[in-house]
């Protein structure tokens, strides 16, 4: 499973986790431009990507530079 992360406005992440539902109508490439923000950048990562522990989440950071597979509409 994937999960689309972009920044947010304050420089925290966003985490998308797309349903399995959602993911048997559409890829996640157009889930991600579908639900990221118009004109952020995203990127598409594996789950292990993302921290499982959410004590800290609101302290996660991503380097904009990797945000690279497309961009909200």
């Amino acid at each position: 499973m994937s999960r689309i992360i972009y920044q947010t406005d304050d420089g925290g992440v966003a985490v998308i986790t797309p349903t399995p539902q959602a993911l048997e109508r559409m890829d996640i490439n157009a889930i991600a431009k579908k639900d990221v923000p118009t004109g952020k950048p995203y990127k598409i990562v594996a789950d292990s990507e993302v921290p499982s522990d959410r004590t800290f989440r609101g302290a996660w950071e991503v380097d904009p530079a990797t945000l690279t597979d497309g961009v909200g509409a």
